[in-house]
């Protein structure tokens, strides 16, 4: 009897070797989760029959340290959840491991298998609810043209006001309007243009605001844009007016001036914001990833556009998954249905982006476990062998 207890002593303890050396091979794998070797009694009847393996569990408890990469794609996860991914067949798997990377196609993922996430509409808006490729594109982004500025600015109070008959607006001549501002805008092809505001003082709070067009004066509206203000210096009229020019060969411009913010205090003419809309076309660059697992493609414009949210999977088990190797697993029965969400809400975990997550053994405390295990494993042994040498010397003295 005591022989087959020592029997199963040994391959129960050759089953933790296995495990552990599994374990402090991967102690540099990103993502990898430590594995633990649980035995239990074997009994026949009343009597000890050994020990068994009952099984092998995995540490999802535990994290890895969060190291910089400064790799654009890697995605280092901590607290709970996993990066979800699937194959050329269609079936997903989840892992810890996010070193990531893209494929001529455009598609994120790591060797044959796809990062999953919320993908965008034609407009590059998100479309949450349908998980699929999350797949960047690299073509060239289109010029937008400029149809709206927004500009704020304080007009200063004290100057002198100018009279329009006496001293009649020219662009040229700088004695005939009090200040001005200029703004690169952008037509239809991506062309830039400049558009200059002119400030005119005409009375106490009252403005004219003539415009030009890569230096062409464009005729005064009716009636004359201007601004008016109260006796506090804030804008009492209008806040808005409108820039239209013909451009040869792309689309007119038509560009809304918004004005709102505009004050009139006794300080320098100040601009605090000049923000068209429009840009030129651009040559994709090179993609980044936010902290919420949103990614987005960078262009030689100096624009960025979404493409795509990384989703997480978590599980009411996940110590019940099926490791499918040292850093994937599949759903099993046991583990549940994964519950899908974003990184930073509710049950998920947050994203450090250029950064993998470390293995999250403990290679001081593997070598010592790995060391006893040896000792229980030569102590099955030498069962065996003094049980060997009784029935030798039973057998000898018949």
């Amino acid at each position: 009897m005591s022989l087959n207890i020592a029997l199963s002593g040994m391959n129960a303890t050759s089953k933790e070797l296995n495990t552990i050396s599994n374990n402090i091979a991967n102690v540099s794998t990103s993502g990898f989760k430590e594995s633990r070797t649980e035995f239990s009694s074997v009994y026949s009847g009343d009597e000890a029959g050994g020990v068994q393996v009952k099984a092998i569990t995995q540490n999802f408890d535990s994290e890895g340290s969060i190291n910089g990469t400064g790799r654009t794609l890697d995605m280092a996860l901590s607290g709970s959840g996993f990066f979800m991914l699937v194959d050329s067949k269609g079936q997903p798997s989840y892992t810890r491991n996010g070193a990531f990377s893209m494929d001529a196609n455009g598609y994120i993922g790591s060797g044959s298998n796809k990062l999953q996430g919320y993908s965008v509409d034609n407009n590059n808006n998100l479309v949450e609810g349908t998980l699929g490729d999350i797949k960047v594109s690299t073509e060239s982004q289109a010029a937008k043209a400029t149809d709206n500025i927004e500009f704020v600015a304080n007009i200063d109070a004290r100057s002198q006001i100018i009279d329009s008959v006496a001293t009649p607006f020219t662009a040229t001549d700088s004695d005939t309007y009090t200040s001005s501002y200029t703004s690169p805008v952008y037509d239809s092809l991506g062309n830039q243009h400049n558009v200059t505001q002119y400030f005119i003082k005409r009375a106490d709070n009252d403005w004219e605001i003539r415009v030009s067009v890569d230096g062409d004066t464009l005729p005064q509206t009716t009636p004359p844009a201007g601004m008016s203000f109260d006796s506090k210096g804030q804008l009492t009229s209008s806040a808005q007016y409108d820039v239209n020019y013909a451009i040869s060969g792309a689309d007119p411009l038509n560009i809304t001036m918004d004005m709102t913010g505009v004050t009139q205090f006794g300080n320098q003419f100040v601009v605090s914001t000049n923000n068209p809309n429009g840009y030129t076309s651009g040559d994709f660059v090179n993609v980044r990833v936010e902290d919420d697992g949103s990614i987005y493609a960078n262009y030689s414009n100096g624009q960025t556009q979404l493409q795509g949210q990384v989703t997480l999977a978590n599980f009411a088990a996940p110590q019940e998954l099926q490791q499918t190797s040292n850093t994937s697993w599949v759903q099993t029965f046991a583990s549940g249905v994964p519950i899908v969400g974003t990184a930073g809400t509710g049950q998920f975990g947050e994203i450090t982006p250029s950064a993998l997550e470390s293995s999250n053994v403990n290679l001081t405390e593997s070598m010592v476990s790995l060391m006893s295990s040896q000792r229980n494993y030569q102590a099955n042994t030498k069962v065996m062998s003094t049980d060997t040498q009784l029935f030798q010397a039973l057998f000898q003295a018949t």
